[in-house]
């Protein structure tokens, strides 16, 4: 995006940046940036709502009880924009404002009040869940396509968009959204989903930390993208440790954001995560980040069609290796 990070180590956008001694524990412990938590226009309006039930709650039942309520206006984005601004203040490290909104209008009214917090770059989440068979796909890429256009009119710091995996091609709309200027791609977004409790017989929620099983489509993408598109490449989800890291740079991306290994392990492990990638460029004699980047992306393997070719295909092909490996009996 044009900033220079002193490692390829952000951290993500969650609840850990809410704390200003966490901010500063984590620039300690080596983090190169760190991605604020996201300001949701959704959960704004929720509030909102549960606000005005709660000063209207007996409006109804008793006419002279009306004018014990004091006027309250909800706050809106304030209070958010106030601890951002705290955030910002309290590091001296690059620090990502992440934004969610429904409208367009409040995309656009949200993005100039958080690049006035002063923070270095804004990252966009562009998502939307299926949830009906209505909406087209051309439909939602068109509309996110326009918000990132007109928000790249109003605000000068540079601008990421975080994915979702939801598109019919997703490398199709990456190129869009490079064209349109996107500065950074983050790769990918990750949904909560829903668990059942068959005990219960009801819906639960599904364990909310990602596993390493989850960095092998972030991968890929970044080896299908490196080169072929000027925005950076940060790939998000499933990175454990040092190795991991190491892996999505060998496939393309500039730099990585990380957030569940520092809940597992805690904020100390950033630098054991430095630690093995520093142990690890010294083996290979690698003096920068540069030396190795994309090394293993589609556009110098000299198998490209790896990054190309379903997997289930390489598996029945060697159907015998993968019995003798398990074995069933």
């Amino acid at each position: 995006m044009g900033i220079e990070l002193k490692n390829p180590i952000i951290i993500g956008a969650s609840p850990i940046s809410s704390n200003t001694d966490d901010l500063k524990k984590l620039e300690e412990a080596g983090a190169a940036a760190i991605v604020y938590r996201s300001l949701f226009e959704e959960q704004i309006q929720l509030e909102k709502a549960q606000l005005d039930d709660e000063l209207n709650e007996y409006t109804e039942r008793h006419a002279e009880m009306v004018s014990l309520f004091p006027r309250i206006k909800h706050a809106g984005p304030e209070e958010h924009l106030v601890n951002l601004r705290k955030a910002r203040e309290s590091v001296s490290l690059p620090m990502f404002a992440s934004l969610n909104a429904i409208y367009k209008e409040t995309w656009l009214e949200y993005a100039k009040l958080i690049q006035e917090t002063g923070v270095n770059g804004l990252e966009l989440n562009f998502y939307t869940v299926p949830k009906d068979g209505e909406l087209t796909g051309e439909s939602v890429e068109y509309l996110q396509l326009e918000i990132l256009k007109e928000i790249k009119k109003v605000v000068t710091v540079p601008v990421s968009v975080k994915l979702s995996t939801f598109y019919t091609n997703a490398l199709n709309f990456i190129k869009q959204l490079d064209l349109a200027g996107a500065n950074g791609l983050v790769l990918f977004n990750r949904f909560y989903h829903p668990d059942i409790d068959i005990a219960k017989q009801e819906l639960s929620s599904a364990h909310i930390l990602s596993s390493e099983a989850e960095n092998k489509l972030p991968m890929r993408f970044a080896g299908l993208l490196f080169s072929d598109v000027a925005a950076s490449i940060c790939c998000s989800g499933g990175i454990q440790n040092g190795n991991d890291i190491i892996k999505m740079i060998l496939a393309g991306a500039d730099c990585v954001q990380v957030v569940s290994s520092v809940y597992q392990h805690k904020v100390p492990y950033i630098k054991t995560m430095l630690k093995d990638i520093e142990q690890w460029m010294t083996e290979k004699r690698y003096n920068s980040i540069d030396d190795f980047r994309g090394l293993l992306s589609k556009k110098k393997v000299n198998d490209p069609f790896l990054y190309q070719r379903a997997q289930y295909i390489d598996l029945l092909i060697n159907s015998n290796e993968i019995i003798n490996k398990y074995p069933l009996r």
